[in-house]
This record gives structure tokens, sequence and C-alpha cells, in this order.
């Protein structure tokens, strides 16, 4: 295998990318981390609930990214890749709080869930409006965050960030038969709890865009010594 080359199961944009980054290309790696800020955010923050820890979560984990890109074999797609470094290093400091937590804990769902308000977007063009929708993202969010962790954790993924039951099954070492179940079990008591307080919604949930996006896109390649 060349230096630089990857599997086959590694795709053609993934491919590009990764040989961009570990070239040090600055336009590749920006785009890596366009592309992956908002997932690797919300799994950290369905882990941590924490807005604060889950961004720098997301900074731990494109510096050890970018700094080993040589573990990455192309198994997986490097999206996936990402995000289970992403959870590692949130159950890690999950860990330190909580010595005894291990990845089977999400999987058993005995992590008590806790009631942590999620980033709210905001749209000035219409105040009024605005505000009734960040009064129904509010409730949802709130919602998911009350969710058991296996089930929260599950529903982050498939849901939200659009994640296939086999992505999901592979992430969270999990059967494609309990992602199912337990994305079931998720949205039952979503809607139960959501329906109590305002009826049906659309979920736009946990937003990381903007000036957020572009924030940490830009510590994380001052970090790996592009100057900015």
């Amino acid at each position: 295998m060349e230096p630089h080359s990857l599997p086959q199961a590694t795709t053609g944009e993934d491919a590009l990318l990764v040989r961009g980054a570990r070239d040090r290309n600055e336009a590749a790696i920006r785009t890596i981390m366009q592309q992956n800020n908002r997932r690797l955010f919300r799994v950290a923050r369905g882990i941590l609930r924490n807005d604060a820890e889950a961004e720098d979560v997301v900074q731990e984990t494109y510096v050890r990214a970018f700094t080993h890109l040589e573990s990455f074999r192309g198994e997986s797609s490097f999206a996936t890749w990402l995000t289970r470094i992403a959870m590692n290093e949130a159950l890690g400091r999950v860990r330190r709080q909580r010595p005894h937590v291990e990845l089977s804990d999400l999987k058993s769902g005995v992590l008590e869930a806790q009631i942590i308000q999620f980033p709210q977007s905001s749209n000035p063009g219409d105040p009024e409006k605005s505000m009734a929708q960040r009064e129904i993202q509010h409730v949802v969010e709130r919602a998911i965050d009350e969710l058991p962790e296996a089930f929260r954790i599950v529903f982050i993924t498939r849901v939200i960030e659009g994640m296939s039951v086999e992505e999901t099954a592979e992430l969270l070492e999990l059967k494609p038969e309990t992602v199912k179940t337990r994305l079931h079990r998720a949205r039952t008591l979503l809607r139960n709890h959501v329906e109590r307080q305002i009826g049906p919604v659309v979920m736009e949930a946990f937003p990381f865009a903007g000036r957020r996006c572009e924030r940490l896109t830009q510590t994380v390649l001052q970090r790996l010594g592009f100057s900015i």
C-alpha cells in the first residue's frame, strides 16, 4: 500500500480529505471540521449534558484525530471514526467524574438523565415568531435531555444526526434490532412528553453552526499550527 493510500471501504471524498489533512492542507482540514462539527457536538453533548464540555470534547477530538491520522484505516467512514473518538473522549470525562462508568452503561441505560438546557437558536427578523420557536425548541430539548442515556444516544445519532441503523449499531456496538427497539421507545417517550405540553412539533434541536462552528474551526486550526 502506498504511503497515502486508503482501503476501499473509505469513500472517495473521505480519501481525498484525509490525504489533504495528512498533507496539512488547511482547506481539507477546515472542510472536515465543518462537515462534522454538529454531529460531534451533539453526540458529546448527549453524553455530557454540558455545552462547554461538549465543545471542548470536539476540539480535543480534532486535535487527536489530525495528529494521529495514520491510525485511520478506512474500515469505517471517516465521520464514524471521528464520532467514536469524540464518544470515547466524552466517556473518559464522565469516568473521571464517575469512575465506574463504561461504554456498557450507554447500552444498559443505567446513567440517570438530567435536565440541562441545550443551546438555542434565534431569528431576529421576526421576534415574536422567534420567541415561539425557541419555546418549542426548549421543550423538545429538555425532553430529549430527560431520556434515559441509552435511548438518548440512539435518538441523537439516528434522528437528529440522521445516521443509519447500521452506523449507529457499529458506533454503539449494538445489534441493529436493539437500535430499532430503542429508537422506537425513545420516540414514544418524547412524543408523550412533548404532546402533553405543546403538541406535535418539528424537531430542529441542538444547532451547531454560524459563529460557534467558525470559532471552533479557527481554534483547532490555530492549535494545529496554522496561521489564521
